[in-house]
């Protein structure tokens, strides 16, 4: 990846195809995590949908264990997205350059503790399965908070329901008869560029959650590393440039 794309996909200054071709990224790679975890835990994590209805049932069940742990996961995600906006508010108020980018490198590097989490203390359910799920949600919150700042919350990487929404729409639209009615109207038309993002965005999540479950039934935990070697490809551009800069800061 040359490193002038590398800096225009996580670097301060954002342009409509960097943040299309961040986001189809960043929806394999959560694709990948999510399935792969699902494997490892039994329990999605990218997405807080579930999570909140299972706190629910579960408290009408009176499980209260379930709910305080769907509660962990749900307080692990937002967290995760509150992470994100203080590193990205902290590099920006410095006038550096990387605040979209260290979240992404921090989600790599808690990737790797994923896996080495899992290869030494699998055996143990009732302390490895809490932890790994808010781990896990954590890292969905990071990600997904960093996508919706750079686009400006149009762009989502770890669900796929508005995604499946908006294609739904954009079909609709396209598929709009647009006869003259007894007012004359402009004419229904399908934003084919935003169709084929929503596709694109959709179909990567999929197929990461493919590799990702290919993954983890071959290789286990040590499928996390090139996953973490794919987001630090992503991030790490921006975070050396900002390093060379402070260190050149320091020498003047």
């Amino acid at each position: 990846m040359p490193i002038s794309y590398a800096r225009s996909l996580t670097g301060h200054e954002r342009t409509p195809g960097a943040n299309r071709h961040l986001g189809v990224a960043l929806a394999f790679v959560a694709g990948a995590i999510n399935a792969g975890g699902f494997l490892a835990v039994r329990e999605y994590t990218s997405h807080m949908t579930g999570i909140v209805s299972s706190a629910a049932d579960h408290l009408v069940l009176g499980d209260t264990d379930l709910v305080l742990a769907a509660l962990g996961a749900l307080l692990s995600f937002l967290l995760g997205a509150a992470c994100t906006a203080i590193l990205v508010n902290y590099i920006r108020r410095r006038g550096l350059h990387s605040g979209f980018a260290l979240p992404l490198l921090l989600e790599a590097v808690l990737l790797l503790v994923f896996g080495i989490l899992g290869a030494r203390l699998a055996g143990i359910d009732a302390f490895f399965i809490p932890l790994t799920v808010m781990l896990l949600c954590f890292m969905m919150g990071l990600q997904n908070a960093v996508m919706t700042k750079v686009s400006h919350a149009e762009i989502r990487t770890t669900h796929m329901t508005g995604i499946v929404t908006d294609i739904g729409i954009e079909l609709g639209k396209m598929a709009y008869w647009n006869a003259d009615g007894p007012l004359r109207q402009p004419k229904v038309t399908a934003n084919l560029g935003r169709l084929m993002l929503m596709l694109s965005l959709l179909g990567a999540f999929f197929l990461g959650g493919v590799v990702g479950a290919l993954g983890f039934k071959h290789l286990g935990y040590l499928s996390t590393v090139p996953l973490a070697a794919f987001l630090c490809v992503l991030a790490i551009v921006p975070v050396v440039d900002d390093a060379v800069r402070v260190l050149g800061r320091r020498d003047a």
